[in-house]
């Protein structure tokens, strides 16, 4: 297997120069505004990782790789429309930067694209593999849908909550690394353990999120601090402070955080006092280490090379420990 930086620096190249259109400006624009924005790319370095991991050829999982990162970022140019967050990584988003016609749009023609991109996978593996993309598709919109009805509700379980985020989130970490294993040839039973490593490690990383939101500073985080206890966002922290407080405390949290008429900065200070006297932090650790633990299970079950296995759980371990 090629390491995980190289991997990562061919992915580059393929992004630097991946333009949509020149006509209409409008459209194309925003389209490559996005993809300047750029993340970490986790999803499509899956996609070449769990390729490679079964002995594939990541070139071969390269227009996958694409589609993937483009379906990720027409779900995050939505998810800011309908969240009215007017930053994405710390730049305007597509909706405030033009307006939010032009940014649905954008966002439609990303999916276009995307699927496009899916297409270009080996015509033998072409009905897995799409099948995969678009039944992950559907569950991520079920869990932004879930993430948007939670908040019209006070509270939520740790259960529900996981839940939201394993479809919201996580099973697009799971789709790309199957997505590449599949293109490199891996059984029905391999593909279904990667799959679930993908997952757990994708319920670990959006809980480090939550937290990393709460707790981490501003400048590296990219994004208001406190962002999510402001708009009484349903995170982990919040669903597993509820389960540690009871009667009265527990009361006068949840009309604590479900206050939007409070100050921003006194909102945030008081609920993290409360976070910190529950103890939740170490709990949101815990929780992360756990399913952490649980998708390397699945990880080591399979027959794969120890040190192919071994770069990759240290790579994971390094993304659960940064601050930002």
């Amino acid at each position: 297997m090629h390491s995980i930086p190289f991997l990562q620096q061919k992915l580059e190249k393929e992004f630097s120069s991946l333009h949509f259109g020149h006509e209409p400006r409008q459209l194309y624009e925003p389209m490559d505004y996005m993809l300047t924005l750029a993340g970490k790319r986790l999803r499509p370095l899956f996609v070449l990782i769990g390729c490679e991991l079964f002995g594939g050829d990541y070139s071969k999982a390269m227009e996958a790789a694409i589609g993937i990162e483009l379906f990720h970022n027409f779900t995050l140019l939505h998810d800011d429309i309908m969240d009215n967050a007017t930053k994405r990584r710390n730049q305007p988003a597509v909706h405030v930067k033009w307006n939010t016609n032009v940014a649905i749009l954008s966002g439609d023609a990303l999916f276009v694209k995307a699927c496009e991109r899916m297409t270009m996978v080996d015509d033998t593996l072409l009905r897995k593999v799409l099948s995969l993309f678009y039944k992950t598709s559907i569950e991520v919109c079920e869990g932004q849908q879930l993430d948007m009805d939670y908040e019209q509700l006070n509270e939520i379980s740790p259960e529900e909550y996981t839940a939201m985020i394993t479809l919201k989130t996580a099973v697009l970490l799971a789709c790309s690394l199957t997505t590449g294993s599949l293109i490199a040839g891996a059984s029905e039973k391999d593909a279904e353990k990667i799959y679930e490593f993908g997952k757990n490690i994708g319920i670990a990383f959006q809980i480090q999120d939550d937290l990393l939101d709460a707790y981490g500073e501003h400048y590296k985080v990219g994004k208001k601090p406190g962002g999510d206890i402001i708009e009484g966002k349903k995170t982990f922290l919040f669903s597993e402070t509820c389960c540690l407080l009871e009667g009265k405390e527990h009361l006068d949290f949840v009309n604590l955080y479900n206050n939007r008429t409070l100050q921003p900065e006194e909102k945030t200070l008081r609920v993290k006092q409360i976070f910190d006297k529950a103890g939740v932090v170490e709990a949101t650790r815990k929780a992360i280490h756990s399913y952490f633990e649980k998708g390397f299970e699945h990880l080591k079950s399979l027959n794969l090379n120890p040190s192919a296995a071994m770069e990759l759980k240290l790579f994971c371990e390094k993304l659960l420990n940064r601050d930002h």
